[in-house]
């Protein structure tokens, strides 16, 4: 009987985590700031990594409170203290409600039909809530299944993620996919959200780089090709890779017929990554994806 007791009280002391990313002008101190902050909360650190790359800084904080928590001071409070000292802040609640979605994509369709699908099917768990293009090639298919389409046309990446940034706020995005999304994010970009920026790439990289890859492993006689969904990090293709995999090439298949199924693989080896995120079964530590048992 007692012990029944102490495994009941186990299971209340729940605790909240709090994923916290900061983005700036580097400078000496500023990490001792916010973990300060957070110890001040009775916060504790769970996890913490940092980078700078040309005078830009950026930091993410995995803190961890007790189950009483008040979020919303928190968030209040360290929104003050981010004005304060001229940082970009933006905090993150891991919950069991349905995350947002934000579809980035440029012209190519079939990942993004292949998601939507899904999302028809009611098999993802989580709400497509914005489609972000490079350009408006596919917003009919947006605006046939009525979700936000937003073109930015914007041709310097700096400017363009500027807009792209206020538009993730707006629409409080817990997840990017990037739907064959023809544009390399930058740092400033990619360290506001650590571990939720999913994108895939052919296992032709790097022996058959650049828009022909699939061209160029036909000519070359390519026997296997294999896709690769990761989360995106500052390295281009070099994140924590999630799922993998391949499809066997027939030396009579043709080039059309390799470029269909690489691409019908491309689709289902993103949406696969996208559903094992959404159901919180991936985690990351020291840059591998761990899938949970449970």
């Amino acid at each position: 009987m007692i012990n029944n007791e102490k495994i009941s009280s186990k299971k209340v002391l729940k605790k909240i985590v709090v994923g916290i990313t900061v983005v700036g002008e580097d400078r000496e101190g500023i990490v001792a700031t916010f973990t300060n902050f957070v110890f001040s909360k009775s916060g504790n650190i769970e996890n913490v990594n940092q980078n700078v790359i040309k005078g830009l800084f950026g930091m993410y904080l995995e803190a961890s409170f007790a189950k009483n928590f008040d979020v919303r001071n928190f968030d209040s409070e360290i929104q003050k203290l981010a004005k304060k000292e001229k940082m970009d802040v933006n905090t993150h609640h891991e919950t069991n409600s349905q995350k947002n979605i934000a579809i980035f994509v440029t012209k190519e369709p079939l990942c993004l039909e292949t998601i939507l699908s899904a999302a028809k099917k009611k098999s993802l768990k989580g709400n497509i809530s914005v489609i972000v293009g490079t350009e408006k090639t596919l917003q009919p298919i947006a605006k046939k299944i009525k979700v936000p389409f937003i073109a930015i046309e914007e041709k310097n990446q700096e400017k363009a993620e500027a807009q792209i940034i206020e538009v993730c706020k707006k629409y409080n995005i817990d997840l990017i996919a990037l739907a064959r999304y023809m544009r390399i994010l930058t740092p400033n970009f990619v360290w506001r959200y650590p571990n939720r920026i999913i994108n895939i790439h052919p296992s032709l990289l790097p022996a058959f780089p650049g828009p022909l890859a699939y061209t160029q492993a036909y000519e070359r006689g390519t026997k296997i090709i294999g896709v690769t969904s990761h989360y995106v990090t500052e390295n281009l293709d070099q994140g924590p890779i999630i799922f993998q995999d391949s499809f066997d090439v027939n030396p009579n298949d043709t080039l059309e017929e390799i470029k269909s199924k690489g691409q019908k693989l491309e689709a289902n080896t993103l949406l696969n990554a996208i559903k094992l995120h959404l159901e919180n079964k991936l985690e990351v530590r020291w840059r591998k994806v761990h899938i949970k048992s449970k």
